[in-house]
């Protein structure tokens, strides 16, 4: 739309020429700005528009672009532009983990995000409790068949959190063995379950997620749901200890429900050289369709940080104490978990 044209004050062609002829702006004290106040101000006409005023743009479809409008689009454009010239020449950085920040940040979380946002809805607690610097061990409860619940993890911390924290987890060997998968994995940030990297990565300064169910947990019959499985002999507890980083129990609902697992094809599972091969309302009996999963809502909730600070460095080597954090961190999500489960109106909702 072209600039109005403002027209002298005292010009006599405001009064008669088809243009509106616009009115000054009233100042606080009454007056008309550009003007000392006056006893009287001047109002524009019916049908009027002022001119001092910046003009609005109606809302409707297809009105055009205003100036921080397309500065915006233009910053997007050499934005990715300039992201797939990286692409293409290889100019970008990955860590000695395989991890690409800038690939995550730019298009893994964003192909995520809308499953995160409208589809499970998910709802996060306690996001304080993860430090704004320095390393932390998240250790979460495991569930939904698919490892769907690990991916959303990831994404509430990375959105959430106020110093913009990344998740790096912990995966099993199955992920780094699978076709494609392997490569998204590494890209994303994901490693090799193992106390060795867990610890490196600690050392650093990164946070650290870990779900020590494992297949136990996500390949639980529905009927078994919310029921913790075994966390293991207490890896991740010394591992954290030689760290010298805290533990954060992590307790999420919701995912139990994405894929009810009401069977089991241990004869596929063997052919397939999977842990398990689910059987569940919808698959396989809706081929692909099947596969999709149900639009359950979430809530996912990080629990008071137990510290390692005041323990030795041997203290990682005493089975006791490994059996005892190990217990306390595993009461403390399940006992989570059952208090969401009664705060929850619905599945769905």
């Amino acid at each position: 739309m072209a600039d109005a044209k403002v027209i002298p004050f005292d010009d006599d062609r405001s009064r008669t020429g088809g243009s509106a002829r616009p009115a000054r702006r009233r100042s606080a004290a009454g007056g008309v700005r550009g003007q000392g106040p006056g006893p009287a101000a001047v109002s524009a006409l019916p049908g009027q528009q002022d001119a001092s005023k910046p003009q609005e743009e109606p809302e409707r479809a297809g009105r055009p672009l205003g100036r921080d409008e397309r500065a915006g689009w233009d910053r997007r454009i050499a934005g990715g532009l300039a992201f797939l010239r990286r692409r293409v020449t290889g100019e970008y950085d990955v860590d000695e983990f395989g991890y690409d920040e800038e690939l995550t940040d730019q298009v893994l979380m964003s192909m995520l995000r809308p499953v995160y946002e409208k589809y499970f809805r998910v709802e996060v607690k306690g996001i304080e409790n993860i430090p704004s610097e320095g390393g932390a061990l998240i250790v979460s409860n495991h569930s939904g068949t698919l490892p769907l619940d690990g991916l959303m993890l990831q994404v509430a911390v990375h959105d959430n959190h106020p110093a913009d924290r990344h998740l790096r987890l912990l995966a099993a060997d199955l992920v780094f063995v699978l076709p494609v998968v392997n490569e998204l994995a590494r890209k994303a940030g994901h490693t090799l379950a193992c106390a060795e990297d867990a610890e490196r990565l600690l050392r650093r300064g990164e946070v650290v997620g870990v779900m020590p169910e494992g297949f136990k947990g996500i390949g639980k019959p529905f009927g078994e749901r919310y029921k913790l499985q075994r966390f293991g002999r207490g890896g991740f507890v010394s591992t954290a200890l030689r760290a010298g980083v805290p533990i954060i129990p992590c307790s999420i609902v919701g995912a139990e429900e994405i894929y009810p697992m009401i069977g089991n094809s241990k004869t596929l599972a063997r052919l397939l050289g999977f842990p398990y091969f689910p059987i569940t309302p919808t698959f396989p009996w809706l081929g692909p369709l099947g596969a999709v999963p149900l639009p359950t809502k979430w809530t996912i909730q990080f629990g008071e940080p137990i510290s390692t600070a005041g323990y030795p460095v041997e203290a990682a080597e005493d089975p006791m104490l490994m059996f005892n954090l190990t217990d306390q961190v595993r009461e403390q999500i399940q006992h989570t978990l059952y208090k969401l489960l009664v705060q929850r109106r619905s599945v769905f909702f």
